[in-house]
């Protein structure tokens, strides 16, 4: 089975972006956390992908569902 598309909000030497599942490079570098978090968001909403948050050190701190879940929760 595939893996689901994901859009990764990753720290880099010269501040914060976002990278594609598959991707070598960031497509935007933005000065703060948050302000790539917001563009990452928007990128996986709009691609109905998985948006993967890591803090400073490269530890993921959370991941969030914008696409066809393969897990949804039990409800």
């Amino acid at each position: 089975m595939a893996q689901p598309k994901q859009i990764h909000t990753v720290h880099r030497p010269n501040g914060w972006g976002n990278i594609s599942s598959g991707a070598t490079k960031v497509s935007k570098i933005f000065e703060t956390k948050i302000e790539a978090q917001s563009a990452g968001r928007q990128t996986a909403i709009n691609q109905k992908a998985e948006h993967v948050i890591h803090n400073i050190n490269g530890k993921i701190a959370s991941k969030n569902s914008y696409g066809n879940d393969p897990n949804p929760p039990r409800g």
